[in-house]
């Protein structure tokens, strides 16, 4: 198994918080690597920490088609996007949410983003210039 299959199974099979114990993993399956080393391949295979723990995450540029942005007075967006895209999407809005977005929940299509409602308007303008920007 090559490094970077084995780098993936193992942050699939563990929650992994650190690069210092994903290093000492890698060193019991007899991969030894520098911290820099590691940090440069995660990288490389799109590794971010999200939530505390290391997963893969595709890039929000690179793997969304269209996607239409809808409001829900007093405080819901909706967010529609192609069939198997929205969890990509939610997982992209909550790695770097704007202040007054407190969470979202993704399904296939759909991903609907929980704001303050004093906030909507404003979090509905930066997601737009998001979503514009891709």
């Amino acid at each position: 198994m090559d490094l970077d299959t084995l780098i993936l199974e193992l942050l699939d099979d563990v929650s992994i918080a650190d690069q210092g114990e994903l290093l000492v993993r890698l060193a019991s399956q007899g991969q030894d690597l520098t911290q820099s080393t590691l940090s440069r391949r995660l990288k490389r295979l799109g590794v971010q920490k999200v939530h505390g723990r290391y997963r893969r995450v595709e890039s929000l540029t690179q793997s969304l088609p269209e996607v239409t942005l809808v409001d829900v007075p007093p405080n819901l967006l909706v967010l529609r996007t192609a069939p198997g895209f929205a969890q990509a999407l939610g997982l992209s809005l909550d790695a770097d949410p704007p202040p007054g977005q407190m969470g979202t929940l993704a399904g296939d299509d759909t991903v609907f983003v929980a704001v303050l409602p004093e906030r909507l308007a404003e979090v509905k303008a930066h997601l737009a210039r998001v979503l514009a920007a891709r």
